[in-house]
């Protein structure tokens, strides 16, 4: 049991809010790349991006699992990663609002965070769907290695073209 649910409900609820979370993250990244802000969409990608990271934390790590450091594991450092790239993107954005540097640490860090949600995807994806998990069963073939390069470029693409094109609008001055 999590958080008073069953390890499959829980596990439902995490992959819903980890879906929700890319969705929300691919549409404002799409916004960024039209220089819209989409201040609720975007929130909710921030929000949801977290949670997914904080869930994950909750999982119980397989005795067999490698480690990176004592019993801290891949999936948990990536978690840890994307919590603090979440936290600089939403220092950024709302704490100085975008203003000189700020502007291009947010975009790096949506991009890498949003990156992060996908590359987790793809690694769930060639674990737990069958006919994807037949292609790759040990993640070391080609098939899977394609996958996640093919994702590191559309990602990479992705965070230089927003860098390049998400200057939102300065906000009018007040009327006098």
């Amino acid at each position: 049991m999590i958080l008073g649910m069953s390890l499959a409900a829980f596990t439902q609820l995490h992959v819903i809010i980890s879906l929700i979370a890319i969705v929300s993250g691919l549409l404002a990244a799409v916004g960024m790349l039209s220089t819209r802000r989409m201040p609720g969409t975007t929130a909710l990608f921030l929000v949801l991006t977290a949670a997914t990271s904080v869930t994950g934390f909750m999982f119980d790590t397989p005795a067999e699992a490698p480690r990176v450091v004592g019993s801290f594991d891949p999936p948990k450092l990536i978690g840890l990663i994307s919590l603090i790239v979440l936290a600089l993107a939403s220092l950024a954005l709302y704490g100085y609002e975008l203003a000189k540097g700020w502007r291009g640490t947010y975009v790096v860090c949506a991009a890498i965070a949003l990156y992060l949600n996908c590359f987790v995807l793809v690694v769930q994806s060639f674990q737990k769907i069958s006919f994807v998990h037949a292609l790759a069963p040990t993640q070391k073939e080609p098939p899977f290695a394609v996958a996640q390069g093919v994702v590191l470029i559309v990602f990479v693409g992705l965070g230089v073209a927003a860098f390049k094109k998400f200057r939102p609008m300065a906000q009018a001055p007040a009327p006098v």
